[in-house]
């Protein structure tokens, strides 16, 4: 069963306060992984294969580069499961 984008949000604020300890409360749509969460390139790949293994879903490497804003993980999460 496909996952709507609020319970995609919630899995990935979890894998992101797991990964960073930033609370879950604070991944929203609107943030910027890097420039309002903080998160760098290493912890964002751990955040991908996380995401990968949580929602059934293959992230290219050539994609992780155009996902900078939570909106844009959720709808390419929301755009590919399974």
């Amino acid at each position: 069963m496909a996952l709507n984008e609020q319970e995609i949000l919630e899995g990935l604020a979890e894998i992101v306060n797991e990964e960073t300890g930033i609370e879950t409360d604070a991944v929203q749509m609107d943030k910027s992984f890097t420039e309002d969460l903080d998160i760098d390139s290493l912890s964002m790949m751990t955040i991908v294969v996380n995401a990968e293994d949580k929602f059934g879903v293959r992230i290219p490497d050539d994609e992780v580069k155009n996902l900078t804003h939570v909106r844009d993980a959720v709808n390419y999460i929301n755009n590919n499961q399974g």
